[in-house]
């Protein structure tokens, strides 16, 4: 446990005590969004996403020495142990090191190896590597002839036979090649030689097929550069079948590494091992070397795929609530007609048609007049249409549309990612069990206007669709890191007890699926909870679960005004008393006048001074103080909000030189997309977002910034935009 201690605090770089707490802390069952936000003194304020690493690093650690215990387990049942071998697996680093530790003392398969072992040729093989024996090896080998010995029944066995002197010399080397293939020390200098020097190559499998993979025809790059975008592009086509990949390795160099070990001086023996150690090399260690690295590569390829969409998910997630809005949800299509569904601010249905402005039916005055009835008649303000099939066509129907419109009214393109997902799903038949599927999605493009992440958690995270292969990479995986991410999300904003679903509950520190079901039936059996502590009558919700998610959930207008806020019930006790110590109370906070003045007074505190005077720590005391200064403030409203329009832009319409202004849709390994309003969200290339070196541009954007960009080139033909962000 020391060395893993250890470990998690060199590559977190923090404190061995910090490591020691938070263990101690997952260990007890604490969820990571209470650790990240209620047990700041104990962790040192490790933020989330260190939480979540953290997490992921230890169940790995402790996975290693588990397995190396297993290791060193058998090989000692087997009466093999050696110090060498226990040195060598007590400082691996990965399974994969401990595996090839191992690969000599596995049960192995039938092999050329393992039929030439039971033939007894294992002698042979030893004299060979030694190299001292002057008497001709023909000679030696005679011995092991066993034909004239065997009975008439094992004859017809080959795998009993040795025929002549060669066969047994031949049998030996086999031996040999195996013990050269599973030399861990060889494997860990070969692998180390090609990530330094070998290349992944590309070709086609047919060069006249037309494909997305056309730039890997023939194509080579470093191992030690291939960026991770390209590894899992080029896993993509050789799956599809357009291309044949291949390593190309310092192949005569690794040789000569074996030579050197294993050849001692000019003997009868000297060709005979270069021709094993080649054997060994293209049979044995070459394929399996091949299938580790590229292994190897994927894996980290899909790690950082999956951080990138979680760290988009988030931002979309976090999308800034458009709130006091009675929306009309637009989902485009062609054929079908296009969904409409209006929500009052409420997020109640409160009508839904089908109209058919596009291809083919061009209905656009009829569509015209009955939405525009609908806008009067039930005063809508926005218009969320999604950005799938038919968005832009909708759109130009759109802005024409609302300039005949009496009332005022904007619309804005929302992400429809998932929602035909959601349309289709049990939760959307129990919500809407008499709505037709179809129309579900407009509805659900209306409300991640209103509430983002309210109705986003009601989708499988990797639907969402803000990132990069994500069905190409590990789905356990990545099920796992966009949970978390999801969790996160919903614990910083908190959510409202009363009115949430059990979706959105579900994802609230400490409250599982049956949880969540009992929350929303004691609300409708009970009406509106009015105190936190009233949760402890929900069956199943017992006093762990309750610390685990009562500062996460708001009750707005119950009986004590704090439980609009973030405070910890655990708090309530020093929250009042530094009320007290300013000349208020918690009543207060129920007005609008004297939450200023608790405010200025606020800015006022000795933090070191008062958390000593309150005996709670000074991180508790700082988070407090800030719920204190915004009582139930949205975190989402500090965030970008949508880019509100009323005119639409044509491709033909651009021109290079021309500034505009655009949302982030997604960011990627090589840059980000940006919707202009035109049809096709335009590419900011890594190199165009400025004039320093960016590592990552998820260092530098979001999804959901808004930002300001250059057309730098139009591609009229491939329907694609070049945007630059330098010197604006």
């Amino acid at each position: 446990m020391d060395k893993i201690i250890k470990i998690l605090a060199e590559e977190l770089n923090i404190k061995t005590t910090q490591v020691e707490n938070t263990i101690k802390l997952i260990d007890e069952g604490n969820t990571i969004p209470f650790i990240a936000r209620y047990r700041k003194e104990v962790t040192g304020g490790l933020s989330d996403e260190t939480l979540r690493t953290f997490g992921e690093r230890l169940a790995y650690l402790r996975n290693l020495e588990t397995r190396k215990e297993e290791v060193i387990k058998s090989i000692e049942e087997q009466g093999k142990l050696t110090d060498e071998i226990l040195q060598a697996v007590a400082i691996a680093k990965t399974l994969a090191e401990v595996e090839d530790i191992y690969r000599p003392y596995k049960q192995k398969k039938k092999t050329r190896a393992t039929v030439a072992k039971a033939k007894g040729l294992e002698p042979l093989a030893q004299i060979i590597i030694e190299q001292k024996e002057n008497i001709p090896i023909e000679k030696l080998a005679e011995e092991y002839v066993n034909i004239d010995k065997l009975s008439e029944e094992d004859k017809k066995n080959k795998d009993k036979v040795v025929s002549n002197a060669q066969e047994a010399i031949q049998g030996a080397l086999d031996i040999i090649a195996e013990d050269i293939s599973d030399n861990a020390k060889y494997r860990k200098e070969i692998k180390r030689q090609c990530y330094r020097e070998g290349l992944i190559k590309t070709k086609a499998k047919d060069e006249d097929a037309k494909s997305n993979y056309e730039m890997y025809y023939n194509y080579s790059e470093a191992i030690k550069y291939i960026p991770s975008h390209r590894i899992l592009a080029i896993n993509r086509g050789e799956k599809e079948e357009f291309l044949k990949v291949s390593i190309e390795k310092p192949q005569d160099k690794i040789l000569a590494y074996i030579e050197r070990d294993v050849i001692k001086g000019d003997t009868q023996f000297t060709q005979m091992l270069k021709n094993t150690i080649l054997d060994s090399f293209e049979r044995l260690i070459e394929p399996s070397i091949d299938r580790e690295i590229r292994s190897d590569l994927t894996e980290k390829a899909e790690e950082k795929a999956i951080k990138v969409f979680g760290q988009n998910s988030k931002q979309l997630l976090l999308g800034a609530p458009i709130k006091g809005k009675t929306v009309m949800g637009f989902d485009p299509a062609y054929r079908t007609g296009c969904k409409i569904a209006v929500i009052d601010d409420t997020g109640k249905v409160l009508d839904y048609t089908t109209v058919y402005p596009t291809e083919p039916q061009n209905d656009v005055e009829g569509a015209k007049k009955e939405l525009l009835k609908l806008i009067e008649k039930d005063k809508i303000d926005m218009i969320a249409i999604g950005n799938g099939t038919a968005s832009r066509e909708s759109e130009m129907f759109v802005a024409d549309m609302i300039k005949e419109a009496e009332r005022e009214v904007h619309y804005v393109i929302v992400s429809e990612a998932g929602a035909s997902v959601y349309s289709a799903s049990k939760l959307a038949t129990e919500e809407y069990p008499n709505i037709n599927v179809s129309i579900r999605g407009a509805i659900s493009i209306a409300r991640r206007l209103q509430d983002p992440l309210a109705e986003l958690v009601k989708i499988d995270p990797k639907a969402i669709g803000v990132g990069q292969y994500q069905h190409d990479v590990n789905q356990k995986k990545l099920a796992e890191s966009l949970t978390g991410v999801v969790e996160d999300s919903v614990n910083k904003v908190g959510v409202d007890v009363n009115t949430a679903t059990p979706s959105l509950l579900s994802y609230v520190s400490g409250i599982n699926n049956t949880i969540a079901k009992n929350i929303v039936k004691y609300r409708d059996e009970n009406g509106k909870l009015k105190e936190r502590k009233e949760l402890l009558k929900v069956p199943k919700l017992g006093k762990v679960a309750y610390e685990q998610c009562a500062g996460f959930l708001r009750i707005i207008n119950g009986k004590n005004p704090l439980e609009v806020t973030a405070v910890h019930p655990e708090s309530y006790e020093a929250t009042e008393k530094l009320l007290k110590l300013l000349n208020f109370d918690k009543e207060d906070l129920r007005d609008k006048q004297k939450i200023e003045d608790i405010r200025q007074k606020l800015k006022t505190i000795d933090i070191h001074k008062m958390a000593n005077e309150l005996e709670i720590g000074e991180m508790t005391l700082t988070d407090i103080i800030s719920e204190l200064s915004k009582p139930g403030r949205d975190p989402r409203e500090d965030m970008p909000k949508p880019i509100l329009r009323s005119d639409v832009l044509k491709l033909e319409d651009l021109k290079e030189g021309m500034i505009l202004s655009g949302t982030v849709r997604n960011v990627i390994d090589f840059g980000a997309f940006v919707d202009i309003g035109v049809k096709y969200d335009g590419l900011v290339h890594i190199s165009e977002m400025s004039e320093k070196f960016i590592k990552n541009p998820s260092d530098l954007l979001s999804v959901g910034d808004v930002v300001k960009v250059k057309v730098i080139k139009i591609d009229m033909d491939r329907k694609k935009v070049a945007l630059s962000m330098k010197n604006l």
